[in-house]
């Protein structure tokens, strides 16, 4: 193995938190399939069939880690999170804060065409590397990195309300259970005219079921909706 790829590698097992006892492993990630056509006397796997892999993996990791953190959550919603999770641009994002183009090993060809900074060339470099990891120490190892890297993004995505809407999901649960509608109520408000934080609650059969604060009172409502859906499938399962 060329001095140089070496301590990439040996870079890149510090930035990610891992280290290889099968330096085969990680070397097929990170290679190219524009390298190993370069090497007509010696040819070297490339990581087409690692991204492969890996792409399996990852998917079950992210479910594995919704169904178990958001219970609340339906079938058609964890798709929405999952589907965010993998998709190319957020691994491209993760790749390249972990410096995954830097390791690569190219042809002069992709080299020369800026493929350390190819969107797609880089998400599947992360699936491959997660797809070593999987190789080299099993499922728990690949969880931890994958997880390590995609929770936050994931949290982000669910605490800006960008996918779901609390107050929909919580009546039509309502209107399930109970064939009635939840109906929410400003507690307080609170600052000036212009900072103003509602506090909302809603309740279900006269009972509070969860609070919420937010600038607006739609944001308001929309967190005490969030909180009244958990506890309200917590009480009825």
């Amino acid at each position: 193995m060329h001095a140089s790829f070496l301590e990439n590698i040996q870079h890149l097992e510090t930035r990610i938190g891992y280290k290889f006892r099968k330096k085969s492993l990680i070397k097929e990630a990170l290679t190219h399939k524009s390298f190993a056509k370069e090497m007509n006397n010696n040819p070297e796997p490339f990581n087409e069939r690692l991204e492969f892999l890996g792409d399996a993996v990852l998917e079950l990791v992210v479910s594995d880690y919704l169904f178990n953190a958001y219970p609340q959550y339906t079938e058609s919603e964890f798709s929405k999170i999952k589907a965010y999770a993998v998709k190319e641009s957020t691994l491209f994002d993760i790749a390249s804060r972990l410096d995954l183009g830097s390791c690569l090993r190219f042809g002069k060809g992709e080299e020369s065409s800026g493929g350390r900074e190819k969107i797609s060339i880089l998400a599947n470099a992360f699936e491959a590397v997660l797809a070593a990891i999987y190789l080299d120490s099993g499922l728990k190892k690949a969880k931890e990195f994958a997880l390590k890297n995609l929770i936050d993004k994931i949290k982000e995505l669910i605490g800006k309300n960008l996918l779901f809407d609390f107050k929909t999901k919580l009546q039509e649960v309502v209107q399930e259970k109970f064939s009635a509608l939840p109906k929410y109520k400003v507690h307080k408000e609170e600052g000036p005219e212009h900072m103003k934080i509602f506090e909302v609650e809603v309740f279900i059969k006269n009972a509070c079921y969860g609070t919420g604060r937010g600038r607006t009172k739609k944001e308001a409502a929309q967190k005490a909706a969030e909180v009244g859906l958990v506890k309200l499938l917590e009480t009825v399962t």
